[in-house]
């Protein structure tokens, strides 16, 4: 699902734990980097991915 009107890119920074709305079995992941919208994040089910931070529904994990 791509959100048109929330971007969650400029607020995810290294340590931020997210959470993929449309791949729970993922678990839960920590960013590693951001350059742009390219995203790394290390899932704890599925391990380290670069994802397009632009296309995917992540939600941040208090």
């Amino acid at each position: 699902m791509v959100k048109d009107n929330i971007n969650l890119n400029p607020f995810l920074e290294p340590s931020t734990i997210v959470l993929n709305s449309n791949a729970p079995d993922c678990g839960s992941g920590q960013v590693q980097s951001k350059i742009c919208s390219k995203v790394t994040i290390n899932f704890e089910n599925v391990g380290k991915l670069l994802i397009d931070g632009s296309l995917l529904d992540l939600e941040m994990v208090n």
